[in-house]
């Protein structure tokens, strides 16, 4: 019995040591993990994944925090980012203003956010313009569409007018035959 026992012992152990091997082999090593305290760029763009799978209140609550901390170039451009996410109001308008305060910043500390600060500033520019130029397709429209309404009506008021009037008379000629 005690040869069986050890060979299970020996079994379960060697499938623990595999098992536990795998596991280290399967963490990714190229990457040290980006801790919540760091302010890198690599940091920001994590953060903006974040936002994605954040609810509503919690987008909520974030903006809150944002606005009372200290406003580094990290802070700034966490703020435009969360000011420009498609599930919160947006002000793009002041995400812009903080993103350029970033892009502007002699700080050293604002230096390696100025790339991912331009993108982001160049994606909410083309984000108004597409805005403006959508609000102004739906003013045309709106126009256009009122005046087919009042074409149609003043086609309606036509159309009554030749029922109101009275038919001309036939000229004297029959239709198709000589004379």
């Amino acid at each position: 019995m005690s040869s069986k026992k050890n060979f299970l012992h020996r079994g379960l152990c060697g499938l623990l040591l595999a098992a536990m091997l795998t596991a280290c082999t399967a963490l990714p090593t190229a990457k040290k993990p980006v801790r919540n305290d760091e302010t890198t760029p690599e940091a920001a763009l994590i953060y903006y994944q974040g936002l994605a799978r954040m609810t509503s209140a919690e987008l909520g609550r974030e903006r809150m925090i944002l606005v009372a901390v200290p406003q580094t170039p990290y802070t700034q451009l966490r703020m435009a980012m969360l000011l420009g996410h498609p599930r919160v109001q947006q002000d793009l308008a002041k995400g812009l203003a903080l993103l350029d305060s970033v892009l502007k910043s002699s700080d050293p500390s604002a230096v390696p956010f100025q790339p991912l600060a331009r993108q982001v500033a160049d994606n909410y520019l083309e984000r108004l313009k597409l805005e403006n130029q959508l609000d102004r397709q739906g003013q045309q429209l709106k126009d256009s569409q009122r005046k087919v309404g009042e074409l149609q009506d003043k086609l309606d008021s036509l159309a009554d007018i030749e029922r109101t009037l009275t038919p001309r008379p036939r000229s004297g000629k029959p239709e198709g035959g000589k004379r």
